[in-house]
């Protein structure tokens, strides 16, 4: 029957009105539960005595979806349904927010975010169910095993009831290490194609608020007006022309004299203000090369000795036995600079309150970065510095710097104001694409030898590029024997069982400012690596399918590539295309994830080509959220193939060329025709799924090219030989 209250159960419900259960970990890791957010704990949810739960998601949302996998794992765990649960951002504490697989740091980066929290919400929702079952039976004189949530009532032994009423009782409760775990065959969210984005609604009713919409009291809005060349200083200003524009307040030089802040009433203002105002800049320790010096330094490097073995192979027993193969295949690669260039530009807003705290309001990728940098800035301990994260629209790694860079921007144009206006620091475009960090200029030669049966005998690549990790603070750990291995990932750590293999790796000068972009490394080390196997099966006359198979055997980590390759094959009608239409094929792991992809074309090199069809397979373990899932595959097939096809960040005696969508054009809905998403079914735990759709794109779509007698080895595309319809 369903349990109502009596007069005494009502006003113990009502003493109890105020009460809220949070379930996290400690500083430890180790779990715990609270009454009150003020303890030494993680709290990964809450429940409060209305019933009403809340997940608190300590990766941000930039259209990812963590806001909907890490809520769709408390509510499976704990019995509510997706419109019964709400989610808010944790707040910057790298004390007990850490990303696991980042160390004693706050982020979001890497395709982690399920990864790192699959069995730490998971865990947290079941202890929160059985604590509020365990208050539930003490009640009702019934045995906990008796009882569950489903829906957000408790209920069993002829006994149903809110959650909510139990909540204080619950709160006084030791959670366990290892909760039971609802079993997969009753999930009735994780795994569901029916299961919806959270965050979809408000984005598409307008109330989402975005980093960019915070507007507040008072005001004032910064731009700052960058060195054209990276490492230019300010020597002097005038601003006699600003001081003209309505709603102009002030310009000043910021204290590392990188550029020079622009203060006004409102964007406008500033913008013009900005456009005003006369620069004089010292280039003497700037970047001063282009864009062909860049690459002849890669090339050249390409041609030398490496400077690191990274896999200590003997490379003159690999050349020898390449130059001895029946067959050899070989090719250079080059890869320019790229912008991430996502839609909501840089920008973040920052505060003082009447305590003297410092409030940053930001779509903070890795918050730990800024609230270190304030410390420094402002003399505070880390207790008077809060971030609000907030939505952002798109970062593609952009967001995560290892200075901080845009969020110290406004620190310092804030500190040197009186305090008394809440500063709006706000990138344009043309800041974003001219004076951003870029996805390095990269080159790869590479030669491959087979034998008389087609068979390969020996791997001879060397990479030469720009290090994303070192002289960041990531390179302790990112950086091993002078090896920064996101430059060789996915030819180092490849599943393909490739004999005789040497890989070498030459660091070259970095131009201007690099940093990881959307899958990092693997963005060009995919391309090279699946261009390279088709061009191989095909100098020997054999099948690109049948020969990748012949590599991925025996190993799990091989099995499930090869069995993604297969599903896309077979879904994509491989070998098959329509009359007149060619086909490509790759197949990579990035983020611990298998993704393969067939791209079907129409057309011609002279008349144009047109990109029918991708069909995408993906293996990613448990699908927690099947719909965010072909989501990212999408985006990422979108991502990688629109800046193959025309992108690239030029320089012209150290100042980028380009400004805005113009001439960095982004992907078109017309280029793409259709995606088709498969995913594998799996059992094992959920790997990453943001990053891992974009590095086979690009090298399936050069593959079904290369059927039109043309080997795209230089992106982008339309500058090397390929135009599109």
């Amino acid at each position: 029957m369903t349990r109502t209250l009596s007069r005494r159960g009502f006003l113990k419900s009502a003493a109890a009105a105020g009460a809220v259960l949070y379930i996290g970990a400690t500083a430890k890791g180790a779990m715990a539960a609270s009454g009150s957010a003020d303890a030494m704990l993680t709290p990964f949810v809450k429940i409060d005595s209305s019933g009403g739960v809340t997940a608190i998601v300590k990766h941000f949302e930039k259209g990812q979806g963590p806001a909907t996998g890490l809520t769709t794992l408390i509510a499976e765990e704990l019995g509510v349904t997706m419109d019964q649960i709400d989610y808010e951002f944790a707040p910057s504490d790298p004390a007990v927010y850490n990303n696991l697989l980042f160390g004693p740091f706050q982020g979001t980066g890497g395709s982690t975010a399920m990864a790192n929290s699959w069995m730490q919400y998971r865990t947290a929702g079941a202890n929160a169910r059985e604590m509020l079952i365990k208050a539930a039976a003490q009640a009702w004189g019934v045995d906990a095993a008796s009882l569950d949530i489903q829906d957000g009532l408790i209920t069993g032994a002829g006994n149903s009831a809110p959650l909510g009423e139990f909540v204080a009782q619950a709160a006084t409760f030791e959670p366990v290490e290892t909760p039971r775990l609802r079993d997969p065959a009753d999930w009735k969210i994780i795994g569901k194609e029916a299961t919806r984005r959270k965050d979809s609604p408000v984005k598409v009713n307008g109330t989402a608020k975005f980093a960019m919409d915070v507007h507040l009291d008072n005001q004032m809005v910064v731009m700052i007006k960058r060195t054209p060349q990276r490492g230019g200083q300010v020597v002097g200003i005038d601003d006699s022309a600003a001081k003209e524009v309505k709603g102009f307040i002030m310009a000043q030089t910021l204290p590392t004299k990188l550029g020079v802040a622009v203060y006004a009433e409102n964007t406008w203002a500033a913008m013009q203000a900005r456009e005003a105002l006369e620069v004089n800049w010292d280039f003497s320790a700037a970047e001063s090369r282009s864009s062909q010096d860049i690459k002849d330094e890669i090339m050249a490097a390409l041609n030398a000795k490496a400077e690191y073995n990274v896999n200590k192979a003997d490379q003159a027993a690999v050349a020898a036995t390449i130059d001895g193969a029946a067959t050899v295949v070989e090719k250079t690669f080059y890869f320019p600079l790229l912008a991430h260039a996502p839609m909501e530009p840089l920008n973040c807003t920052i505060e003082q309150t009447a305590e003297g705290d410092i409030v940053l309001h930001d779509g903070a990728q890795m918050p730990t970065g800024p609230h270190m940098a304030y410390q420094q800035i402002f003399g505070l301990p880390a207790e008077k510095i809060h971030i609000k994260t907030m939505l952002a629209g798109g970062s593609f790694g952009r967001r995560a710097t290892p200075d901080a860079d845009y969020q110290v921007e406004a620190g310092l144009a804030f500190v040197m104001t009186d305090r008394s206006r809440p500063v709006k620091l706000v990138w344009d475009r043309e800041d974003d694409i001219r004076s951003g960090y870029y996805r390095p200029a990269v080159g790869h030669k590479v030669r491959v030898g087979l034998d008389a049966e087609g068979t390969i005998i020996g791997w001879d690549h060397q990479v030469a590029g720009q290090s994303i990790m070192k002289g960041t603070a990531f390179e302790a750990f990112a950086v091993r024997d002078g090896i920064d291995h996101s430059s060789v990932e996915g030819i180092a750590d490849s599943p393909y069982s490739i004999p005789g293999k040497a890989l070498g790796l030459t660091d070259t000068k970095k131009a201007t400012s690099v940093l990881w972009w959307r899958s990092v490394g693997h963005t060009h080390t995919g391309y090279v690596m699946e261009v390279m196997m088709d061009m191989a099966a095909r100098a020997v006359g054999k099948d690109p399918v049948a020969f990748r198979l012949a590599y991925l055997g025996g190993e799990q980590d091989a099995t499930r590539k090869a069995g993604v390759l297969k599903f896309a094959a077979d879904k994509g009608n491989w070998g098959n295309p329509a009359p007149g239409n060619v086909q490509g094929i790759a197949v990579h792991k990035s983020f611990g994830s298998y993704v393969a992809e067939v791209v079907e074309i129409s057309g011609n090199l002279d008349d144009g080509i047109q990109i029918e069809k991708v069909t995408a397979a993906v293996d990613c373990g448990i699908a927690v959220n099947p719909d965010v899932i072909k989501a990212q595959i999408e985006g990422g097939i979108g991502y990688g193939i629109g800046h193959a096809m025309r992108d690239q960040i030029t320089l012209d005696g150290g100042a980028v060329e380009q400004s805005n969508f113009p001439d960095y054009e982004p992907l078109r809905i017309s280029d793409i025709k259709a995606i088709e998403t498969h995913i594998v079914a799996s059992a094992e735990a959920p790997t990453g799924i943001g990053e891992p759709g974009t590095p086979p794109s690009a090298p399936a779509l050069a593959n079904a090219i290369a059927q039109l007698d043309l080997v795209v080895a230089e992106l982008p595309m339309a500058e090397n030989g390929v135009s599109f319809a």
